[in-house]
């Protein structure tokens, strides 16, 4: 009942005319930064965080949150019109979506996809909002040890997680805790890897990183390939709408599983990406049409969707109650907590309740609102498709550039984002994770602070992270994450031999 009433109090600090008009220009913006390839929900709060700076910090978070909800149901669009995903999570779309379109189906696909999203985004919303603060409350008896500990699991969840090489992995985020220990340190005072430079004295500022990384990265990427878009017209007419909605309630099961698994790798940090694909593997084996995946079945846009987008959300959960983010979008508006003053955990429920529940508030407006601009507006924000490339990749650039440089109002930064946007595309290439790397440069600095605090308690000893039940587990189970791949190498060559 407590959730209840502060949810209320936050649907009033949500509900503001300016709030709501930021509501829909943040999900429009985001629909957009969906639509278009090389761009995404991370990308584009990166780009267009510097022009939050002059607003109050819980109407700019609003802003941000609806540009994710917005990228969020955009990467649907070209997925299923022009089989070119928007997002990396919106690949399993195409595999049904696209030949929905090609055989005059696609109002349907389109209505199917944004409705599962919908539902999927929802059911993680009312999730974080009944966990949250217990999750916050919990947290509030952790010291220096359990913090690190779980900064630990999430470390160590990347490596035992990710389908790519765990080696790559540990690589991308040994970097990124290089990146982060360059400038002061927060314990002695002392520089470090300065070189004598005054410009890094105040270290990496971690959005001209993302900007780099994510932005001119991707657009590096993208000019190479040489984009073409090529798809299907669509409009979405009402009886459209009308008959997919009275078809969806069959897939309910599926709906129900995909939000599970959508959840829990939000809430791990799997991520929106690795739960559509299993959330469509799952559906694939489970379904009575099984063997129609990949040639226009329905339920291969609803488990994909549903899942993407509940993972997509639930990420948001760790963010706020542990100030630990659950995917690279989280990183990126954890990085613009901090630059707002507001230190993401358990206290900010207690600091800042208007803040964390107009926030939460404003997730269930947003996903209304994203829901209602991609059903009526579809048609207009395919037709940004029809720019050429070549138009838009120098814009998006330029806009990068500008947000570099309002960071600090230095050149400096500039050429620093340049620096990482190569550093992003030569990722690309060689197919090494960046969100890892993003990860240990947002939480690196906490990490190693919360370790050095824990060692001056323990006088030196690591017993300390097996000093009680609570972060002797956690710290067990960030050590069995981090040999996960490892272990499954020497089961599976057991396996082999007795077979």
């Amino acid at each position: 009942m407590e959730e209840i009433n502060a949810l209320f109090s936050g649907f009033a600090v949500a509900m503001t005319p300016f709030n709501l008009l930021l509501m829909i220009v943040g999900v429009t913006l985001g629909v957009i930064i969906g639509v278009l390839p090389g761009l995404g929900g991370a990308n584009g709060i990166a780009i267009l965080l510097p022009l939050t700076f002059t607003m109050p910090p819980t109407s700019a978070i609003i802003m941000l949150s609806c540009i994710y909800w917005g990228a969020l149901f955009g990467g649907a669009i070209t997925s299923i019109l022009f089989n070119i995903p928007g997002e990396p999570w919106s690949v399993a779309t195409t595999f049904d979506g696209y030949p929905m379109a090609r055989e005059g189906k696609a109002g349907e696909a389109l209505t199917a996809a944004f409705t599962s999203s919908f539902v999927g985004a929802f059911f993680a919303i009312v999730m974080i909002t009944f966990l949250a603060p217990l999750v916050a409350k919990f947290a509030l008896q952790f010291g220096p040890p359990e913090f690190f500990s779980v900064y630990l699991l999430t470390f160590c969840s990347f490596v035992g997680m990710n389908k790519g090489s765990p080696f790559k992995t540990i690589s991308a985020m040994m970097l990124g805790f290089a990146l982060a220990s360059v400038g002061m340190d927060t314990v002695t005072g002392q520089l470090r890897l300065t070189f004598g430079s005054h410009e890094l004295m105040r270290g990496f500022d971690f959005l001209i990183a993302v900007i780099g990384l994510f932005g001119i990265g991707e657009i590096l990427l993208s000019m190479e390939e040489g984009l073409e878009f090529k798809g299907a017209a669509a409009k979405i007419r009402r009886q459209v709408v009308l008959e997919t909605w009275a078809k969806l309630p069959k897939y309910w099961a599926t709906t129900l599983r995909s939000c599970l698994i959508g959840c829990w790798m939000g809430i791990t940090p799997g991520g929106a990406t690795p739960a559509s694909f299993m959330a469509y593997g799952v559906a694939k084996r489970v379904s009575k049409k099984g063997e129609n995946f990949g040639k226009g079945e329905m339920e291969g846009i609803v488990a994909p969707e549903t899942a993407a987008h509940a993972a997509g959300t639930a990420a948001l959960l760790p963010m706020l109650s542990l100030g630990i983010p659950g995917s690279p979008t989280a990183a990126v508006l954890l990085g613009g907590l901090l630059i707002w003053g507001l230190q993401p955990g358990p206290l900010l429920f207690v600091e800042k309740p208007d803040f964390v529940w107009g926030l939460i508030a404003s997730m269930y407006l947003g996903n209304l609102a994203g829901l209602f601009v991609v059903l009526t507006c579809v048609p207009l924000f395919a037709s940004i498709l029809r720019i050429p490339f070549s138009i838009i990749a120098p814009v998006i650039i330029v806009i990068c550039a500008v947000g570099a440089y309002t960071v600090h109002n230095a050149t400096f930064d500039v050429w620093l984002m340049m620096g990482f946007g190569l550093l992003g595309y030569i990722f690309k290439k060689l197919d090494y994770p960046m969100a890892p790397m993003v990860l240990a440069l947002v939480l690196g600095d906490r990490a190693e602070d919360s370790f050095r605090q824990s060692m001056l308690i323990s006088q030196g000893s690591v017993d300390v992270f097996f000093s009680n039940y609570l972060v002797a587990g956690i710290t067990t189970l960030a050590l069995v994450l981090l040999f996960w791949p490892l272990i499954g190498k020497l089961t599976g060559k057991k396996k082999a031999a007795a077979a």
